[in-house]
Order: structure tokens, then C-alpha cells, then sequence
């Protein structure tokens, strides 16, 4: 219990970072909004994301397989995008350059984070 919460909280953090130094991304209200945007993107992300992850791997011919982090990043940015739908009021993600460059953020700020919490 303890651990997903704790992975939450990274998540939360992660968000923040990436909403804080793109233009693109914004997520409106204070920290019940970014809770609110974690929990829709990590319910989604732990329905869809590996779904995703996978698509894209077979579309590529194995190639998506190969180059796994590029993979995980489509895969989160295709998340991250449909959490903005569903969470509209919140979470505002203006095209699927911004979901990219977020992805790649909330990827850096999650590896950050463990790194210091190990």
C-alpha cells in the first residue's frame, strides 16, 4: 500500500514538472486538480498502456520492440492525450507534440524520483 502511494506521489510530481515547463500542457486547479489528472492517467495507463505499448511494436514489425523506450514514450503520450479527454476540465494538452515532450519529462522526473527514494 505504502508503494502506491508512494508511486503515486511520483506521478503527481511528474506531473507537475512537465505542466510547469510546457506551455502546451496545463492542468488547471491546485493539487486536488493534479491528483484528480494522476488517478485518471494511471488508471489509464495501467488499462491501455501496455495495449499501446504493444501496437506499436507489432505496427513497427518489431522494430517498436527494439527501440522500447521510443515505444513507451508513444504509448504514454497516447495516454496522456486520452486523459486529457477524459479529464477536460483539468488537464489541458494542446497536440500530440506537447503529450511527447511530457511524456519524456514525466519519464525523466519518474527515474529522478526513484533514484532518490532508493
Amino acid at each position: 500500500m505504502l508503494t502506491a502511494l508512494i508511486s503515486f506521489g511520483v506521478l503527481v510530481v511528474s506531473l507537475f514538472v512537465a505542466s510547469s515547463f510546457l506551455e502546451g500542457m496545463q492542468i488547471k486547479g491546485g493539487l486536488t486538480a493534479y491528483a484528480v489528472v494522476a488517478l485518471v492517467f494511471g488508471v489509464l495507463n495501467f488499462f491501455l498502456g501496455e495495449t499501446f505499448f504493444r501496437l506499436i511494436g507489432f505496427g513497427t514489425l518489431g522494430l517498436g520492440f527494439i527501440f522500447s523506450f521510443i515505444s513507451r514514450l508513444l504509448a504514454t503520450a497516447i495516454v496522456l492525450r486520452l486523459a486529457s479527454t477524459f479529464a477536460e476540465k483539468k488537464l489541458y494538452v494542446k497536440d500530440w507534440r506537447t503529450a511527447f515532450l511530457a511524456a519524456l519529462l514525466m519519464s525523466f522526473t519518474t527515474g529522478v524520483c526513484e533514484m532518490i527514494l532508493r
